[in-house]
C-alpha cells in the first residue's frame, strides 16, 4: 500500500508533466493508493484559510471552486483513519522525541499502522522516522 502525503495529493491534483508521471507510475505499481485522514485536515484547512482570509464575498467564488475541486479529489481515495493503532504508534515516538512535526508524525504512525510506505518529497523530516517506510516518486 502506498500512502500519499499532501505534497504527492497536490502534485496529483493538477496537470502537468509532473502529475502524469506520479499517475503513470502509480498505476505501474500495482499497489493501493491512499491518504490519510491527517493529510485531508491539511489540505482543507489551507484552503478554507484562503477563503477566509478573502473578505469580499464575491472574490471567495473562486475559493470555494477549488474547495470543492478538492473535496470530490480526495473522495476518490481511500481514507486512512487516525485510530488507536495510529495513536499508540504516534505516542511511542513522542515519548522517544522523535524530530518530526506533530502532523508528518501522526501521518507517519498512520502509514506505519497499515504497513504501508509513504510517498513524500518530505523525506529529511520522516527519516527522523524509526521503521517507517518512505520513498520520494516526485523528484
Amino acid at each position: 500500500m502506498l500512502v500519499l502525503d499532501t505534497d504527492h495529493l497536490t502534485a496529483l491534483g493538477y496537470s502537468s508533466a509532473l502529475s502524469r508521471r506520479l499517475k503513470e507510475r502509480l498505476v505501474n505499481s500495482g499497489r493501493d493508493v491512499v491518504t490519510t485522514a491527517v493529510n485531508c485536515e491539511e489540505q482543507m484547512k489551507g484552503l478554507l484559510a484562503a477563503i477566509h482570509r478573502e473578505g469580499d464575498a464575491a472574490k471567495q467564488i473562486v475559493g470555494y471552486s477549488d474547495f470543492v475541486s478538492r473535496i470530490e479529489f480526495l473522495a476518490g481515495f481511500t481514507i486512512l483513519p487516525w485510530d488507536t493503532d495510529s495513536a499508540k504508534l504516534f505516542a511511542y515516538h513522542h515519548r522517544l522525541r522523535v524530530r518530526c512535526g506533530t502532523m508528518d508524525l501522526k501521518i507517519a504512525s498512520i502509514a506505519m499502522a497499515h504497513d504501508a510506505t509513504l510517498l513524500t518529497r518530505n523525506t529529511a523530516d520522516f527519516a527522523h522516522v524509526p521503521g517507517l517506510k518512505h520513498e520520494n516518486w516526485l523528484d
